[in-house]
This record gives structure tokens, sequence and C-alpha cells, in this order.
């Protein structure tokens, strides 16, 4: 499946109207079950479906490790929009609440305050304790480069964007999608997939820093988050919470740094 359609637009400004093709996003399903059942449904972009899966099992508390799984796959080979996992039965006793609650952290209820959300994630996610030093300059290169991990978004200017980089800014994956949920989730499953996750410490982001990728690079054991756009407040209390360095780019060349300046 493709990642981006040609669409016959009309183009129009102030001074004419002619008819075009512009490349538009790809948005479709993706439903994850687990031990044969529905577990959650996201909109996403076509691709890394895999890597998809398990980053997101890896954020929501599913498994911790790659020997929780007895497998991940499609359930039809030709149909790449439904992924099934089966996990080890030791895994399952432990998070029988979980797979009862069916996604109790990441998707909230409007009778939850940020306070309380903060708290929950407190109990589940042990903070980032890592005491690196990332070269402040470079890191800012690096977010300030994004863009050249973004092929789909020269296209259809409408992808956002995850990269993750080592404790020396070595580049190690990235991913585009629709959702900027999900690109995390896609870089993070890539290295997840290849024992690689360990050597991850720098996450640059296309988007804002919403608690929920606060909350998933917190499982994936980075430190440091750097984004396009400012971080919301329930963002930066958790990141407080968590340890996490949270920064993003200021006008003209340069960071605003909300926690763990030490960091950088």
């Amino acid at each position: 499946m493709k990642n981006f359609l040609e669409q016959k637009i009309i183009y129009w400004n102030t001074e004419s109207e002619i008819s075009t093709v512009n490349d538009i996003i790809v948005e479709e399903p993706l439903s994850i079950r687990v031990q044969g059942n529905p577990y959650a449904v996201v909109m996403r972009t076509p691709g890394d479906e895999i890597a998809h899966a398990a980053g997101f099992c890896l954020a929501e508390g599913v498994v911790d490790t790659l020997d929780d799984f007895i497998s991940i796959s499609f359930c039809d080979e030709d149909d790449t929009n439904v992924v099934a996992v089966t996990l080890h039965k030791k895994r399952r006793k432990l998070i029988s609440q979980i797979l009862e609650r069916r996604g109790f952290i990441s998707q909230t209820s409007c009778g939850l305050c940020g306070k309380e959300i903060v708290e929950d994630l407190y109990q589940t996610i042990r903070p980032v304790s890592e005491n690196i030093v990332i070269n402040r300059a470079k890191a800012l290169r690096c977010l300030e480069d994004l863009s050249k991990h973004q092929p789909l978004r020269v296209k259809t200017k409408a992808s956002h964007a995850a990269a993750l980089y080592s404790s020396d800014l070595e580049f190690l994956s990235a991913a585009e999608d629709v959702g900027r949920h999900n690109a995390l989730d896609k870089a993070v499953g890539k290295l997840f997939f290849k024992n690689m996750l360990a050597g991850a410490f720098v996450l640059t982001l296309s988007s804002r820093i919403s608690y929920e990728l606060v909350q998933k690079a917190a499982r994936a054991r980075i430190p440091v988050i750097l984004a396009i756009s400012r971080p919301t407040s329930l963002a930066v209390q958790l990141a407080v919470q968590l340890d996490i360095t949270l920064a993003c780019l200021a006008p003209g060349t340069g960071l605003y740094i909300f926690n763990r300046a030490d960091r950088l």
C-alpha cells in the first residue's frame, strides 16, 4: 500500500484558477489484536506496521522485552491493516489488568485531571535516571535537520517525524506518519526489534511535545526529547516526575529547555 496518493485539485489565487495534482498523505486504520482480541485501532500512514505495533506495545506496557512476544505478525499476508500479537503465558498473567482495562494509560477519560494522569503514569513508569551530557549545539543541529528524514513530508506537507540518536548523536532510526504518536512508535519499534533500543538517548520530534509522547519516551528509556514546537503543561509535569529533559526550538537559533538542562 502506498503512503501517498495523487489527488486532482483546483488551485486558485487572486489572479487565476487552474486544475492540477497534489500528493496527499494516506491515512488508514491499523488494528492491533492481542491474544486474538481487539486491543486498539490507530489511524496511521501505511508502512512499518510490525515495528509500529511493537513500539506501541512497548509504550502501552503490553511488553517490556522482545522475549515477551511469542509472535507478532500480520493476520493475513495480504492484509497489512491487522497485526496479531501473541504473548507468553507468563507475560499475559503479569499484565492481565492492562489487557482487561485496554489502554487505560494512553486513553484517558474526561473524568481525569492532569494531576491524576501524571500520578497514574508515575506509578507505572520508572524515572529515566541516566546522567549523560549531550553536546547542546550538535543536538540543536539534529533537531534543525529533522526534515532530512521526512521524504514523505516533501511530497505531502502532512507527515510528522521522529528520529532517534545515540549519546554521541549518531543517527539510529527515523519514521514518518500522519500521526506524531505513530511516528514515534515506528522509530522505537525499529530499534526494539534489533535489540538496539538501549543505545537511544536523544529523541527529536517534528511536533509539539504532548504527555503521551513523554510517556512513550519514558517506556523506551530515552532521557532527552527535543521538538520543533513547545511542550504542553502536562508534558512538562510528567517530564519532571520522570526525570526527562525537554527542549524545543527557540526563536532564531537556540533552544528553550524546560527540564534537566544539565543534560544539554
